[in-house]
């Protein structure tokens, strides 16, 4: 016999099939993973074979990066909206077409449209995978496990990109389109069996707040496009700064549409969760000093120390064993020491990583002087990404876990480009791209990770509230249960126990 209040928590699997529909969730994420880096060692033969630009190459990889940070708020709330499944549905099938039509096409503006809408449907299907997980495993070390889980996934599937780019380029760079498309396939296939359909809604359906998500969308993408841009075309250029103006201006609208709104886009309430605000802040951190150090990494392996294309993604990954090490363990950190501890000793540890590059030169040994900070550089990835995540959806309801998602999603995205821009404009300050430019991008990027380790010092909660009636003693006999015992009310006045959040904030959310 079946619990309803466990049937109405678990919505978005079939009931048993939890596992499978977490695998099928992350093979997703691994593709989306990998898609990111899998690009980035075919450019130079895509320029020979295509005769691309330099900015038409820049483009196949910004394209992507822009289309999913602009358009990230609006798969969010259209997860909530018309369904998980749905947008998880229609978004891998759209992001499969654009796969196969990028290996088929050999111009550049088209090679550019495929990468740009496989953005798009990406949007749509990360807020829309991680809220299925969060309304499936109940708030706890269950749920922290499968974000664990999801997290490992997305560093194997980076590393996975970086190794597979040179194979797949050196056969022939179409393969990078085409092995996307397989996998997207395969998904695609397996969703309607692993995931169950969503609720049926009774009453009518919520508004859309269209002016919204035109707002919401368009400051978004401009915001992205100027930061990748500026590097190249300068930080005072006519683009660069109507751009910022334009961004500015449409997000300003955003946020008056939705304080005047009945049924907003985004419920500008959720920002009252100090945790979650907090979460956001961190992953922007995060992903600046993340990516903006795998940018001037990658250009230093390569410019400076000559290695190949696949000898630099080889020599990355230590450092993704590391993290995939690390993101196993993580979810028992955060249940024993809740999201603060974790947190500020990863970004911590990362920062030290890149720090540790300042005494990198022009003949480095591997062995001695960047192994050991690409080690523990991993170490302080794989502790921190989980625990920023499961905070931005800490205490959240869950008709607004899409809205959560997606806003995590979209900090990661902004601060990944704004960490690169912020690399470029501080290397191309050396002029000819030498050593002290470097250091001084390294040192720039670095920082970001010390700034986020404050911000989670300071907003993530306390280290650890205490549980009630010894639970903290048996984690392992809530985790066996199919769901959540009792009314959720009894849940969530737990929830403060295994996320570090204050639970005085989370009543207040309505969580």
């Amino acid at each position: 016999m079946s619990d309803p209040q466990v049937t109405s928590r678990t919505a978005g699997t079939l009931g048993g099939r939890k596992q499978i529909a977490l695998l099928v969730l992350c093979a997703q994420l691994f593709l989306d993973s990998m898609d990111v880096s899998l690009m980035g060692v075919a450019l130079p033969e895509l320029k020979d074979d295509l005769g691309l630009s330099a900015e038409e190459l820049q483009w196949i990889i910004s394209g992507y990066a822009v289309a999913y940070g602009g358009f990230l708020l609006l798969g969010g709330r259209a997860a909530d909206l018309f369904g998980r499944r749905r947008m998880f549905f229609w978004g891998t099938a759209v992001f499969a077409v654009a796969s196969l039509a990028g290996g088929f096409v050999s111009d550049g503006t088209l090679l550019i449209v495929s990468r740009v809408i496989k953005g798009v449907a990406a949007a749509f299907i990360a807020p829309a995978a991680l809220s299925i997980i969060m309304t499936t495993f109940k708030e706890g070390p269950e749920r922290n496990r499968a974000v664990g889980i999801f997290s490992l996934t997305g560093a194997s599937g980076y590393a996975a990109g970086l190794v597979l780019s040179g194979v797949l380029t050196e056969l022939n760079w179409r393969l990078t389109f085409f092995v996307p498309f397989v996998i997207a396939a395969l998904v695609l296939a397996a969703v309607r069996y692993a995931v169950s359909p969503d609720p049926v809604r009774d009453g009518e359906r919520p508004g859309f707040d269209a002016f919204g998500a035109v707002t919401a969308t368009g400051g978004v993408l401009l915001l992205v496009f100027a930061l990748t841009r500026a590097p190249e075309v300068g930080w005072g250029s006519a683009a660069t700064v109507l751009s910022l103006v334009a961004s500015v201006a449409l997000l300003v609208a955003f946020v008056i549409i939705q304080n005047r709104r009945a049924e907003p886009l985004v419920q500008l309430s959720i920002f009252r969760s100090r945790t979650l605000s907090t979460a956001n802040v961190v992953g922007l951190t995060w992903a600046c000093a993340t990516i903006g150090w795998q940018f001037v990494a990658l250009l230093y392996l390569q410019q400076v120390l000559d290695y190949s294309a696949l000898g630099a993604g080889a020599a990355i990954v230590p450092m993704a064993a590391a993290i995939l090490v690390t993101v196993n363990v993580t979810p028992r950190v955060i249940n024993r020491f809740g999201l603060r501890v974790p947190a500020v000793a990863g970004l911590l540890l990362q920062g030290l990583g890149i720090l540790l590059f300042l005494r990198a030169d022009e003949s480095s040994e591997y062995v001695t002087v960047l192994l050991p900070a690409l080690i523990l550089h991993g170490i302080g990835n794989g502790l921190s990404f989980p625990s920023f995540n499961v905070a931005g959806v800490s205490g959240v309801a869950d008709e607004q876990q899409g809205l959560a998602t997606s806003l995590i999603q979209s900090a990661l995205q902004l601060g990944g480009g704004l960490g690169v821009a912020v690399a470029a404009a501080v290397l191309a300050t050396g002029g000819e791209g030498g050593l002290a430019s470097y250091h001084r991008a390294f040192l720039a990027v670095g920082l970001f990770s010390l700034a986020g380790a404050l911000a989670a010092a300071l907003g993530l909660g306390p280290a650890r509230t205490p549980e009630p009636d010894g639970a903290a003693d048996a984690p392992d006999a809530a985790d066996a249960a199919d769901g959540p015992k009792g009314a959720p009310g009894a849940t969530d006045a737990r929830k403060g126990t295994t996320d570090g959040s204050d639970p005085a904030v989370l009543e207040r959310e309505g969580a």
